[in-house]
């Protein structure tokens, strides 16, 4: 691509100024006229006396690409919102071309058919904005304390469950009746036999914060949400969407406790220690992630209604590799949701050697059970097996779309988010093989499970910026085009 041709669209208002970027120019086009320097002290009062040159670009008709609505700079709102360590210099190269860009097509939005998730101006979008990332950061958080309750053994320390909640033993006759409630349970007898008060009351608070972390979660949903409905700022979509998100948060209470039901059940053998059952682990587990994507990919879509480009070359390069990253996000997903077969059979404390299982590459059991079926569930070799190779071909799959970005024209931007993407990828199976040669010990199980929903978080991000532009986005990249 050659050098970058800036303009800039003066629009007359109340003290009010706003700068337009052109897309780049391949590079057999002809040169255009004198314009001034982007991000110039010149050019950001056009005809303000600041000594720059301004193209004016034509004046909108009835179905003009420019409007008043131009207030929606997408992808600067999202700047504004997102953490400079999570997204570093992608935020920062997505800006430089293609914030102002992407408000032009955003201000095209009435008549152009972009549909906002939120109305009432850039205020409203970046207050529900900042209220999903905080809501998306919260069930982050959540699905890690529960990991951590997990790998604890905690989190059948609650023999029974109240819808409206209860509240916890303060009395030290209170904390008595807890504790022989748990010691008529299948775990006390079997694996935490002579346990003392003081140890009970760790593994109970464990539990207990992460239920009333969870219901907490509920009201921090909830009212921010009715208040917004009550402003005007939610449309019909974005509300249809959030009461789904929020009725199935609604049901993870009631999965939870259906899954810590199954570990307080008598086992079916003497020699087999209690535990909750892998498929509603998993299930919950995959109810959380669930969650978690659909209110961070809410999130994205309020604050960057349209992908951040440049060019034509730019739209169609990503959509060459929007092709892979979806199918590279499916396998990022099955191989997170296999890790909860491995934590609801325990198999993280077998074969802890790698490469290879104990002595050979392939355990010689992991076919044993009948009907065949259920060695990929309830196999401990196999469950393990299954997710070494899905945790290889993850590793693979995001190294294989970054070599195949290498090649394809596009956003800087993109291309950085792929590499960290591969990082974070390559840090996540370090994680793993870390926490198996270690037997599985608290700290590291945990910053394995976060690394887990932390590269599906990225995943998401990539896919959301790789989604194709609106038609307003698209008619002002080939207006800018035309009148340069």
């Amino acid at each position: 691509m050659g050098s970058r041709v800036a303009a800039a669209l003066l629009r007359r208002g109340r003290d009010q100024a706003s700068a337009l970027l052109m897309p780049r120019l391949p590079r057999n086009a002809p040169a255009p006229a004198p314009t001034p320097r982007v991000g110039s002290a010149s050019s950001s009062s056009c005809g303000g006396g600041g000594g720059g040159s301004c193209l004016l670009p034509p004046r909108p008709g009835p179905a003009g690409a420019f409007s008043p609505a131009s207030r929606f700079g997408s992808f600067y709102a999202f700047r504004s919102l997102a953490p400079k360590v999570m997204f570093g210099q992608c935020t920062r190269r997505m800006s430089t071309t293609a914030a102002t860009l992407n408000s032009a097509a955003a201000s095209g939005a009435a008549n152009s058919g972009l549909k906002l998730l939120v109305t009432k101006g850039p205020q409203a979008q970046k207050a529900v904005g900042i209220w999903l990332f905080g809501c998306a950061a919260w069930v982050f958080s959540l699905v890690i304390l529960g990991g951590i309750t997990r790998l604890t053994r905690s989190g059948l320390s609650m023999t029974d469950w109240k819808f409206t909640g209860e509240i916890p033993p303060i009395t030290d006759d209170a904390w008595q009746l807890e504790f022989e409630k748990y010691k008529q349970s299948p775990e006390y007898k079997r694996v935490n036999k002579g346990m003392s008060l003081e140890d009970f009351k760790f593994i109970y608070w464990m539990e207990y914060a992460h239920r009333m972390w969870g219901r907490a979660l509920g009201f921090v949903f909830a009212g921010p949400f009715a208040y917004f409905i009550a402003k005007g700022y939610v449309t019909r979509q974005l509300g249809l969407r959030l009461s789904a998100l929020f009725a199935l948060g609604g049901a993870q209470g009631l999965i939870g406790w259906w899954m810590v039901k199954s570990g307080l059940e008598e086992p079916t053998s003497e020699y087999v220690q209690p535990r909750v059952s892998p498929y509603r682990l998993a299930t919950h587990l995959t109810s959380a992630f669930v969650i978690y994507c659909g209110i961070l990919w809410t999130a994205l879509s309020v604050v960057m209604p349209d992908p951040p480009t440049g060019s034509m070359s730019w739209v169609n390069g990503a959509a060459k590799i929007r092709k892979l990253a979806i199918p590279v996000s499916a396998v990022v997903g099955i191989t997170a949701i296999s890790g909860a077969f491995v934590a609801g059979n325990d198999a993280g404390h077998a074969y802890n050697s790698f490469p290879k299982m104990g002595d050979s590459w392939i355990p010689e059991d992991v076919f044993s059970m009948e009907p065949f079926i259920r060695n990929f569930f309830e196999n401990t070799s196999t469950v393990q097996l299954n997710h070494r190779i899905l945790a290889t071909s993850t590793l693979l799959s995001v190294g294989g779309l970054w070599l195949a970005a290498r090649k394809i024209d596009m956003h800087p931007a993109v291309k950085s988010l792929i590499g960290s993407t591969l990082g974070m990828a390559a840090l996540q199976v370090t994680l793993g093989i870390s926490t198996l040669l270690m037997y599985v010990p608290t700290s590291l199980g945990s910053a394995h499970q976060a690394g887990a929903l932390t590269l599906l978080s990225l995943m998401i991000l990539l896919t959301h910026t790789l989604r194709r532009p609106s038609p307003a986005l698209l008619k002002s990249i080939a207006t800018a085009v035309k009148s340069t």
